[in-house]
């Protein structure tokens, strides 16, 4: 998509902006925050699935794009409907793969609070993707295997799943044995597909401490904002780890990543400087590979080791999944003196954009 075309509709929206977002994953945050600041709001809901958002939460949104599929965004029709609403839109992970790339790419003319052309990094199959952004910006990340034959330290496989490629089947090996034995195992239960693991990352497996650290980027103030921390919660695994040794080895179990929700964390004030030079490298980094750049809400999911060094395993380029740290996470509220999460910071930006008149500086 040509940033002048996206430039040009939004430099034609009057003042009364409308911030919207795709209904799954985030989209109650961005409601959230955007009501706040005193916005319009509009979600985009499939039918089937839009209750959340049309009788529990109604009172976040003004306006509803109702379709028989998320991919039906991008019809004609739909897209003025957003247009004529003055709609910025938030990019959140169910908007980049039911709405698809490609479509986002080359048919989508709705400015998006967000770097367009940053979303499909986030596949590691594809060159240009996340590790190589956390290569270029020098972040440190674990150690990757091309084979399965050259494992020598405990790893993790991320694999997607065969019925729900959205999903990763992870597991972890020791040995080159140790994977195939497990990788045929998934294959047996139809967990994964074998075709897929040809495609597999196999990456050293950090031992430490998990955060996912969440910033935003400015591209009006040249600031970086860290929102907080969270930590995933994830089933079947949770459930799995809930049960002692003995019982976890007489399950037998092959436990699935699938993250089904998230909690707060805080991280010890010595550490905090670290996570905003990282964040900045990766601000910096986009910026020279995916011009111009990361904008507004993203993350770097890792682990801090006992020797305090942050590995990033995976990267977040949009609204990541962590409505959890307004209420948990205290750095914002540090800053702004409130308390301040994902959604009602995208909204801020937008009004520092319309009060220097410079809101094409936040679009793509």
């Amino acid at each position: 998509m040509d940033r002048k075309r996206i430039e040009d509709i939004v430099s034609g929206y009057s003042d009364d902006i409308t911030i919207g977002v795709l209904g799954s994953h985030s989209a109650l945050e961005i409601g959230h925050g955007a009501k706040q600041e005193d916005y319009k709001t509009l979600v985009v809901c499939e039918k089937g699935r839009e209750k959340t958002y049309t009788e529990q939460y109604n009172n976040l949104f003004d306006e509803v794009l109702l379709l028989d599929s998320f991919g039906d965004m991008i019809e004609e029709e739909n897209q003025e409907f957003l247009r004529e609403n003055n709609t910025i839109f938030v990019p959140n992970r169910s908007f980049s793969v039911y709405v698809g790339y490609d479509n986002i790419e080359d048919e989508l003319e709705v400015p998006l609070l967000g770097s367009r052309n940053m979303l499909r990094t986030e596949e590691r199959d594809i060159e240009g993707n996340q590790y190589d952004l956390l290569d270029a910006a020098g972040i440190t990340k674990p150690k990757m295997f091309d084979s399965p034959s050259n494992i020598d330290r405990t790893v993790i496989v991320k694999v997607p799943e065969k019925t729900r490629s959205i999903e990763r089947a992870f597991f972890y090996a020791n040995s080159p044995e140790e994977y195939h034995k497990k990788a045929n195992e998934r294959i047996e239960k139809g967990i994964i597909d074998p075709d897929a693991l040809e495609d597999a990352t196999i990456e050293e497996y950090v031992k430490g401490a998990k955060f996912n650290a969440n910033y935003f980027w400015s591209p009006i103030k040249k600031e970086i904002d860290l929102l907080g921390f969270d930590r995933r919660i994830q089933t079947d695994l949770d459930g799995v780890l809930d049960l002692p040794a003995d019982e976890q080895l007489e399950l037998g179990a092959s436990p699935q990543n699938v993250e089904i929700g998230h909690m707060g964390a805080t991280m010890r004030e010595s550490q905090i400087e670290m996570i905003f030079e990282e964040g900045l490298k990766f601000v910096e980094a986009s910026e020279k590979e995916y011009p111009p750049g990361i904008i507004g809400l993203f993350a770097l999911q890792g682990a801090v080791t006992k020797e305090l060094e942050f590995y990033v395993f995976d990267v977040s380029p949009r609204i990541p999944g962590c409505p959890c740290v307004e209420p948990t996470s205290p750095y914002m509220k540090y800053k702004y003196m409130k308390d301040v999460g994902p959604g009602r910071r995208v909204a801020m930006e937008i009004n520092t954009a319309i009060e220097q008149n410079e809101i094409e500086k936040i679009v793509t």
